[in-house]
């Protein structure tokens, strides 16, 4: 069996698969998604798609429910019904799974990341996402789309790790914010209702991962852009975060595709660290702490 794709796949690739007979059968997960209209994505879907694609809500199906005061802004799913969903979308345990999004993998790379965490190893984003599929005038779908038949997934070991709430301040963790370096600093803060940083963070915003056609940087580039993160925790765990577990996953997946170990990810994030009213006091004495710069 050939080697899955683990990181990213480019349009040239997945479209050449599509094109062959359906040997080694690949699921198409469209994660196109808009917090400013929660129902964007899905409607934009419903109109046109990439060949055989099935649809994934970053809402429904890759977060559970909000509890106010408790959770962040996108809690983890639970990891059976996600299991189910996977199924649902046609997957079995040695489908290679391609995500792809119009965002630049803010989304997908969420999918990405929670198939590790189900301990699924091939899944991969498209690289560029849905812009560079129709910028490459490839074949676009718009007819109703037509549910798979039900796959045979089950979830094995994460090939990731969760840090929790209670861990976060440990000593022996290094975190990284995957946000923009203006919400960072606390300059500026659109969604949370405190603004700055986890105290002693570094910062590396993740679409700096990209380049301006929102296609991933070289290997090269991202290599050089965290290894300087790499240098600063030390011997401590790296650990990411971002505003509510979603755009940390696009670091992770950057450092990943980079040949350089991920490390963990604190999911409920800065989001669900500001619910608890014990934690309103953020940045530290050092802020404004200076971003990475790469």
């Amino acid at each position: 069996m050939p080697s899955p794709h683990s990181t990213l796949v480019s349009v040239d690739k997945l479209d050449a698969h599509l094109n062959q007979a359906p040997s080694n059968r690949w699921v198409i997960i469209d994660c196109r998604f808009s917090l400013a209209d929660t129902s964007q994505g899905e409607t934009h879907f419903q109109q046109s798609r990439i060949p055989t694609a099935q649809y994934a809500h970053l809402d429904k199906h890759l977060s559970s429910a909000i509890i106010p005061g408790v959770t962040g802004r996108h809690p983890l799913p639970d990891a059976d019904a996600l299991a189910q969903q996977f199924q649902h979308w046609g997957i079995d345990n040695d489908t290679q799974i391609i995500a792809y999004d119009d965002k630049s993998g803010a989304i997908a790379s969420r999918l990405w990341w929670l198939s590790r965490w189900l301990g699924h190893e091939a899944c991969a984003v498209l690289d560029g996402g849905f812009a560079a599929w129709k910028q490459a005038e490839k074949t676009l779908e718009t007819s109703s789309p037509v549910a798979p038949s039900s796959g045979s997934f089950e979830k094995s070991s994460p090939l990731t790790k969760v840090i929790e709430k209670h861990e976060v301040l440990d000593p022996n963790l290094c975190l990284l914010d995957a946000r923009e370096t203006e919400r960072y600093r606390g300059e500026h803060e659109p969604i949370d209702p405190v603004a700055g940083h986890i105290p002693g963070a570094l910062n590396a915003p993740f679409m700096e991962n990209v380049n301006a056609d929102g296609t991933f940087r070289s290997i090269a580039e991202l290599q050089q852009r965290f290894d300087s993160v790499l240098e600063k925790k030390e011997d401590k765990q790296l650990v990411h975060y971002c505003g509510s577990g979603v755009t940390a996953a696009h670091n992770m997946l950057a450092m990943a595709h980079a040949q350089r170990d991920p490390g963990a990810m604190y999911a409920g994030s800065f989001s669900e660290w500001v619910a608890d009213i014990n934690n309103n006091q953020v940045n530290d004495d050092q802020f404004p702490v200076a971003r990475l710069v790469d």
